[in-house]
């Protein structure tokens, strides 16, 4: 999608997806479905010429044995030689010995192209989601798209790989299973055709129930997943509150719902598997009392008896490959379209065709008329326009929801302004690409994020060509070298998601080094000192400062040890920028920033003693 070169934009939806007809969305996803075998064209061709090979071999079967039973009654009979018995033998062997080779390359290589299809929607899916914006992870929970991209996607793997084949399988059989009733006797063949179409319609009929209790067991287990990722991840808070019991009873519910809608899906399937062996069953009888009688009236004889049943058997096959593909369908295509939904999403926030990498060479950066609100609700930041000078240690402050992180946000471009614009060094952030934007820009928030892994691994995360000289230097700066030496494999300590292994004063200190590390023009640090005691947030300030000589570097943070020696304190309330200046001048003017420091002042006196 084009990018617009115009800067105000009326208020856009953080979400965008394209909106066709019904019809059309329809046919574009159908087209986009069979796209997906274009890659892997030539295993589906081997899938289909082995697919035909069974379909083949199994109507030919009956015929040889036929013939060989044929061979055995003349023999009976004396008007034929052993001699005879090889060849109907040997074509029958052979035929057989087709059929399982073919069977192996449709069950192995068949299975291997259809998941090598689900795991190219599945990469789509996951780099898909790293260039949607955080607008949209703000609406939509982690757990549903880890349902669409895990659960959903091992349905398109069985979809794509039998979907041709059964179908391909299916008409060849029925086709030449007809043909082969009508050679042995044509009404037999009649009577067979006549009872297939409601036996059809009967297994579609419970097939369709099933796939629709398949489709409520699938939004149970979403929302099981949901449950269980909320709790886990909120474990500590749940013991803390007592909450075990609640969340129990919780689960119970959603367990307890899916548990009802997989009852419902087996007694649908159960009468499904019914209606099959009825209907082969039923054929069965058919021919046998009708070939009965053709062969006392001599119209056919004992081998064609027995050719027509082993036909019978081969006509059942397709009933239930058709159903299978319908029920695949049904579970692979929705699957397949709520992954279309979210590669169907044009994200709000895209780069322009021609941006450029961003050269950072002051660090200057300039606020001009912002107007930002998230989503529908009304503006965060009213035409707020500033401009901090490059190398400048600027702290941002004032009350929770005046957009102090919103601002920081917008300077990375995590979202876009409604209207307005910002820059660095005089270039518009929209105008440069995403990458070399952010990797100007090292944030350290109070909401620390580290991924299960090693401590090398996360800190190395900004630059992953750092030398492990690099690393432990960075952690020095971050006074962060010393317990990690004290863990049990030191860098090479395995810290668990979330780094649930450390401390919270930890967890942020690996967080301040791996910035060291990554060595940015501009530093944004959002309450990055807030979990830390005393004694560790000095050495840390000195550290920090050490870092933000020569940078450009927003602060938020409310304790005045950070606050007093930034070069300027920037102000913000509901209207926008309401005040700007040193520590002392804005003591001295006793106005939003004074009042805020004399509460800071108690507070921190209180923290001291």
């Amino acid at each position: 999608m084009a990018f617009s070169s115009s800067p105000a934009r009326k208020d856009p939806p953080p979400l965008k997806r394209r909106h066709p007809s019904k019809n059309a969305a329809k046919s574009d996803r159908l087209r986009r479905f069979l796209g997906y075998y274009l890659p892997h064209r030539a295993l589906l061709a081997a899938d289909l010429l082995a697919a035909a090979i069974i379909a083949a071999c199994s109507v030919w079967v009956p015929l040889g044995i036929n013939r060989l039973v044929s061979e055995i009654g003349a023999l009976e009979g004396g008007s034929s030689s052993p001699q005879a018995l090889l060849a109907p033998a040997s074509l029958l062997l052979a035929a057989l010995s087709a059929q399982i080779g073919a069977q192996f390359f449709v069950d192995h290589w068949g299975h291997v192209m259809g998941a090598r299809i689900e795991a190219d929607v599945r990469r789509q899916l996951f780099d898909h989601c790293q260039r949607l914006p955080l607008s949209f992870y703000d609406r939509v929970r982690t757990g549903e798209l880890m349902s669409r991209m895990t659960s959903d996607s091992l349905w398109l793997g069985e979809l794509f790989h039998h979907a041709p084949e059964d179908l391909f399988i299916a008409g060849l059989k029925f086709a030449g299973a007809v043909v082969v009733l009508f050679l042995l006797d044509p009404v037999i063949a009649w009577m067979v055709l006549a009872i297939t179409p409601f036996a059809v319609l009967l297994a579609l009929h419970f097939n369709g129930r099933m796939n629709r209790a398949i489709a409520r067991s699938k939004q149970e287990i979403g929302a099981i997943n949901e449950r269980i990722e909320d709790t886990l991840q909120g474990i500590r808070l749940v013991q803390a509150f007592a909450g075990e019991d609640r969340e129990r009873a919780a689960f119970e519910r959603l367990n307890s719902r899916f548990l009802a809608s997989r009852v419902e899906s087996y007694r649908h399937e159960a009468c499904f598997s019914l209606s099959m062996d009825g209907l082969a069953q039923l054929l069965t009888g058919l021919v046998l009392a009708v070939g009965a009688w053709h062969i006392l009236s001599a119209r056919i004889s004992t081998a064609d008896l027995l050719s027509l049943l082993l036909t019978v058997g081969v006509l059942v096959d397709p009933v239930r490959r058709l159903a299978n593909v319908i029920r695949l369908w049904q579970e692979g295509y929705t699957g397949f379209v709520r992954a279309m939904e979210i590669l169907e999403i044009v994200p709000d926030l895209q780069e322009r065709p021609d941006a450029r990498p961003l050269k950072v060479e002051r660090g200057a950066i300039t606020f001009e008329s912002v107007r930002f609100g998230y989503g529908g609700k009304g503006d965060v930041l009213r035409q707020l326009s500033l401009t901090i000078d490059g190398g400048q240690f600027v702290a941002l402050v004032g009350h929770s929801g005046v957009g102090k992180s919103t601002l920081c946000a917008l300077l990375a471009r995590f979202y876009d302004v409604r209207d307005g614009s910002i820059s660095i060094d005089g270039t518009d952030v929209r105008s440069v690409t995403l990458a070399s934007l952010r990797q100007a820009i090292g944030f350290v928030q109070q909401d620390v994020y580290l991924f299960a892994g090693t401590v090398a691994d996360n800190l190395r995360y900004g630059r992953p060509e750092a030398t492990r000289a690099e690393i432990e230097a960075a952690a020095r700066a971050a006074h962060a070298h010393d317990f990690i030496q004290a863990l049990p494999r030191g860098y090479d300590t395995e810290i668990g998601q979330r780094g649930v292994t450390l401390s919270g004063g930890q967890r942020q200190r690996l967080a301040i080094a791996r910035v060291f590390l990554k060595d940015p023009p501009i530093l944004v640090f959002d309450e990055a000192t807030s979990a830390l005691d005393q004694d560790s947030e000095r050495a840390v300030q000195a550290a920090l400062a050490a870092l933000a000589r020569g940078r450009t570097t927003l602060v938020i943070a409310h304790r005045l040890s950070t606050i007093r020696r930034a070069d300027r304190i920037l102000v913000l309330d509901e209207t926008g920028l309401a005040e700007d200046g040193t520590h002392a001048t804005l003591m001295v003017a006793s106005g939003i920033y004074a009042r805020l420091q004399r509460g800071g002042e108690g507070r921190e006196t209180t923290e001291a003693r």
